[in-house]
């Protein structure tokens, strides 16, 4: 279905009194949205195929904007972790699977950039960071280099300690082995940023994996029911040789992000949160019809249902633009909880509203030209989405204030 924005539902989108919306971000959501039309007539073709959104990636690299959150100085477009989550919920209005690529992808450019500035590190940890850090930044701005961020593998609850994929530190660099799951852009990463950990050293390290190099393969099918589009096979590494300099961030300083910039973790949900204004664009347009005296509008249930649409999907946004309005190293212990429920309220959410839409809509939103179909499944994914899960911030959230280590380790 075409989307239609009405007054309402435009000006959902637009409230620029929001302290969060100023200019500088919200020129990243404008030129996001300027691809949004061609994002989402491809969006179908690649759910059924389940296969990487390739011309997505293009449009992004023609629009610069591989380089989101690199500085302008370095060739980049500026943008801070805010700009990202607004562009991000942006695009997540047109294709959830694209949206969840792009954050493995901006994710790795953020943890090298505005996070790693807001840590203690030494001198000498500060000139290798600067150093390493401008070699991934001319690859993403000058050649295009695609990034991933397989963290996930299967042997923990989480996904941000007691890594098992190991570094054997060899002259120049590392020989990595090991196995990510869920490893999303396995095919159309170039470079894969693994977490892993040295024997007899406590410290994570980040290493860049060329995605061509020797030791490197892609295992499993990916036939998921949801974001299908975001080819998340397993990425197998057997005595891969990465070279010192993609060791992207000092040894340790992921410790110290996952601690004082806990906000990392919840990037997916924004475009959790770009998923349920699709969902609130395409019931409107619905409701609407072309507006005459029969509308679906007039009926009394289906304005309940729309009701309870907006009572979801507000406070969600709502959550989660107060969170991106506090966003900062150290945060409080208050400010970690509401993270937590923001993830949560969103990942949640999503998929009630996604629910209630369908019912809302009748049997013609079951039907696969519907992208209600698409995103009932795209929204169903999101609560298992690991580090910081539905299960996993519900664990946290169930002891803060009542143990005094609740938000002592806030990753």
């Amino acid at each position: 279905m075409t989307t239609i924005e009405t007054p309402a539902v435009a000006a959902r989108h637009t409230e620029a009194d929001d302290p969060i919306l100023i200019p500088e971000r919200l020129e990243l959501v404008d030129r996001m949205r300027a691809l949004g039309p061609a994002i989402a007539g491809r969006a179908a073709a690649h759910d059924l195929a389940a296969e990487f959104p390739h011309a997505n990636w293009a449009d992004f690299a023609d629009a610069g904007l591989l380089g989101i959150c690199i500085p302008k100085e370095d060739g980049g477009l500026g943008g801070d972790f805010v700009g990202y989550a607004l562009a991000s919920e942006e695009l997540g209005r047109y294709c959830g699977a694209t949206a969840l690529t792009f954050n493995m992808h901006v994710a790795t450019t953020l943890l090298t950039g505005q996070v790693a500035d807001d840590l203690d590190l030494s001198a000498e940890d500060t000139a290798t960071l600067h150093a390493h850090r401008s070699i991934l930044r001319e690859g993403v701005t000058q050649r295009q280099v695609i990034h991933s961020q397989p963290f996930s593998e299967g042997v923990s609850a989480g996904a941000t300690e007691g890594f098992s994929t190991k570094a054997v530190p060899v002259d120049g660099g590392y020989l990595v082995s090991g196995r990510k799951i869920f490893a999303s852009l396995s095919g159309g990463a170039h470079i894969n940023n693994v977490a892993c950990m040295v024997e007899g050293d406590q410290r994570v390290r980040l290493l860049g994996v060329p995605a061509d190099g020797d030791g490197v393969t892609i295992e499993g099918d990916w036939d998921p029911l949801g974001m299908r589009a975001t080819d998340s096979r397993t990425l197998v590494m057997d005595d891969v040789f990465v070279p010192a300099e993609h060791e992207w961030i000092p040894a340790g300083a992921f410790d110290q992000a996952a601690q004082r910039w806990p906000y990392f973790y919840m990037t997916l949900s924004f475009s959790y949160l770009g998923l349920m204004r699709a969902i609130m664009d395409d019931t409107a347009t619905y409701l609407i019809g072309n507006g005459g005296p029969t509308a679906r509008r007039n009926h009394p249930i289906k304005q309940q249902g729309w009701a309870q649409m907006q009572l979801i999907y507000e406070r969600a946004q709502s959550l989660c633009y107060r969170v991106l309005g506090e966003a900062d190293v150290d945060p409080s212990p208050a400010a970690v909880r509401r993270a937590w429920a923001s993830m949560v309220t969103t990942m949640d959410g999503a998929p009630e509203l996604a629910s209630l839409a369908m019912r809302v809509c009748g049997g013609r939103s079951l039907l696969r030209p519907s992208p209600l179909e698409r995103y009932y499944r795209d929204a169903r994914c999101g609560a298992t989405m690991l580090p910081w899960s539905v299960e996993v911030c519900l664990e946290r959230l169930g002891r803060a204030d009542l143990f005094d280590d609740a938000t002592a380790s806030p990753s």
